[in-house]
């Protein structure tokens, strides 16, 4: 029982970090119909710019701070000269994301290196018991990141205007245009939320795994999963798809082997793309708007 219990925080943790990733891929999605793959990019180049800021002497909080605000920038940048010439035609635009990964990509390897590097944990490193189990500090410091950005967008998103702006965007762009919302402010928030979620997933992880120039990769396509199994543009089914793919993988690894771990996640994909295509929340969130 011990070891099942260790299973499921494992899976919770890590289920955790796909669905802060997904999440990032639902705002750019539901205003833009793009899948933005350089989401895992931006969590590495998160990761990577807190852990140079902090190596240079900066305070760890403020070299979290930054790295985050530098991230949100890189994401207008994304926005405005990769993204919106070429906004008429979604694949089209999906493919330069994949573009828009490799240079980021190439830009960590330029200025960092291809070394692994870790932040220090941000509460110690002391483990906690838990009915016989253990869990890390910096593993709860992601559970409740989670928990808090996906209540925090779920309050945005409802409760503001700029977020039912948002919304209106997502439903129908032209309509939007119509009743004097600006589409392109829209977009640029998307993208700068984007920025930030990606940011915030990779250097909330950094203490637990060591991040270099291609951690981003594996990140996004597990965030990715994750949204198709919740819901493609629901952020709160990002999490639950998250959550659901992380416990599925750290029981396959614990109970069979750790090979299965990246065949569970395709193995979801092609059949949630099969059977269910809006995902477990997606046919409610389709019925809310």
């Amino acid at each position: 029982m011990t070891e099942l219990i260790q299973y499921l925080l494992g899976g919770l943790v890590v289920g955790s970090i796909y669905g802060l990733v997904g999440m990032g891929y639902t705002g750019v999605y539901n205003v833009t119909r793009i899948v933005n793959f350089a989401q895992g990019d931006f969590a590495m180049i998160g990761a990577l710019g807190a852990i140079a800021a902090y190596e240079a002497g900066m305070p760890l909080a403020a070299s979290v701070a930054l790295a985050i605000v530098a991230v949100a920038g890189l994401g207008i940048l994304v926005e405005r000269f990769a993204i919106r010439p070429a906004r008429a035609e979604e694949g089209r635009g999906i493919i330069i994301t994949l573009g828009v990964g490799a240079c980021l990509q190439g830009l960590a390897v330029t200025l960092w290196g291809t070394d692994a590097r870790a932040l220090p944990a941000f509460s110690g490193e002391r483990p906690l018991a838990v009915a016989g189990a253990t869990i890390t500090p910096q593993a709860l410091w992601v559970l409740g990141t989670t928990l808090a950005l996906m209540l925090a967008l779920q309050v945005f998103f409802r409760a503001t205007y700029i977020g039912k702006a948002f919304r209106a965007c997502a439903v129908n762009p032209y309509a939007a245009r119509l009743v004097g919302i600006g589409v392109n402010p829209m977009h640029v928030i998307a993208f700068v939320l984007s920025g930030a979620l990606g940011a915030i997933a990779g250097i909330i992880v950094a203490p637990i795994v060591l991040a270099q120039y291609d951690t981003g990769i594996p990140l996004g396509i597990k965030g990715f999963v994750a949204c198709i199994i919740g819901g493609l543009g629901n952020a709160t089914g990002a999490v639950v798809g998250g959550l659901l793919l992380g416990v599925l993988e750290a029981f396959s690894t614990g109970l069979l082997s750790s090979g299965y771990k990246n065949a569970i996640a395709f193995v979801l994909l092609l059949a949630f793309l099969l059977f269910r295509p809006q995902g477990l929340l997606g046919q409610l969130e389709r019925a809310d708007r």
